[in-house]
């Protein structure tokens, strides 16, 4: 049987691996989709946690958290493809040198 436990360890597994990501990675890309992954093992930790106790804040927590990510992810690729279209590039290094 699974239980709350396994939901956590799930949760902290798949936390770990985004917070590796966003780390690590030096394409903007991935670093949206590591920061994706984040919020979706907090998702799963606050929909775990709000059915082990029989409270629906945590999933509505999570519906809200789905949102605010689904608009997140819109805005940040429409400035990614902004930020290609003029440098050719969507590596972090090409951020870091501002010109005015």
């Amino acid at each position: 049987m699974i239980t709350l436990e396994h939901y956590i360890v799930l949760s902290t597994i798949l936390f770990a691996i985004g917070m590796y990501g966003v780390v690590v990675r030096k394409n903007l890309l991935m670093l949206f989709f590591s920061t994706e992954i984040m919020l979706n093992a907090v998702n799963i930790a606050l929909a775990a946690i709000s059915n082990h106790y029989g409270d629906l804040t945590g999933q509505m927590f999570a519906f809200f958290i789905i949102a605010i990510a689904a608009s997140e992810v819109a805005i940040g690729l429409g400035l990614l493809i902004i930020w290609y279209k003029r440098h050719g590039s969507i590596d972090l290094e090409t951020l870091q040198s501002m010109k005015g």
